[in-house]
């Protein structure tokens, strides 16, 4: 469960006692809007900020391993085709055709599969509640990471300035966006598999935003509990 101190500073921005809190983030990519919804809404990040050693372990992957990979499988294929031309060499045989290939009409159907673009995030519409909620997501924290507080009344979306944070400790989140019920509702499951569990803030225009990884089990099981009954 939350931490006391957690607890507290919910009371205090919320001016009353959650009846339910869950930290969570949106638990895929978000996707690339149109440009000039962007722009018109200020070209804010659309993805979290990473710690300082994660770039310098990319660094240190693509100039270094990667390179180490390469010459190693060039030095395995050159190996290969000199050893295949000896042995052709000495037996006269011939070198074995290609196998049959993937017809272009079996190409064509994969290729043309059609695609979420908004990959299960939201409903797809930028200019929408939950689009323009999206746009703006990482404007508030660097940090993936949101409370959610649910009030008899309304819900309140919250997040830390701080880019890592620990969810049962934080204490210094501050509200980001809040809905009278009548605007949004949220939709969820008790039960779902641990690890795997999402709901969705669903608004009176329709639009949609599906939220997952949801932090601290107690405070998960109790929040979908309360919003599925």
């Amino acid at each position: 469960m939350a931490k006391r101190k957690v607890q507290r500073r919910a009371r205090k921005i919320l001016g009353e006692e959650p009846v339910a809190l869950v930290w969570c983030e949106i638990h895929k990519p978000i996707p690339a809007p149109p440009k000039d919804v962007h722009r018109a809404a200020g070209k804010g990040r659309l993805k979290s900020r990473h710690h300082w050693l994660l770039y310098v372990g990319a660094v240190v992957f693509f100039f270094v391993v990667v390179p180490m990979f390469l010459v190693d499988r060039l030095g395995s294929k050159l190996d290969h085709l000199l050893s295949g031309r000896s042995r052709g060499g000495q037996t006269g045989q011939s070198r074995t055709p290609p196998g049959p290939q993937r017809s272009g009409r079996g190409r064509s159907r994969e290729g043309d599969r059609a695609q979420d673009p908004a990959n299960g995030v939201f409903d797809g519409d930028w200019n929408l509640t939950a689009g323009q909620l999206l746009l703006r997501w990482y404007g508030h924290s660097p940090s993936p990471k949101r409370l959610v507080l649910l009030t008899r009344d309304r819900i309140c979306v919250a997040a830390s300035p701080r880019r890592r944070l620990s969810p049962t400790k934080a204490d210094d989140f501050r509200t980001v966006t809040e809905f009278p019920l009548d605007q949004a509702r949220i939709e969820g499951e008790a039960g779902q598999p641990r690890g795997y569990a999402t709901f969705r803030l669903a608004f009176a225009d329709g639009s949609w935003l599906e939220l997952g990884r949801l932090g601290e089990p107690d405070d998960a099981d109790h929040f979908l509990r309360t919003v599925s009954g």
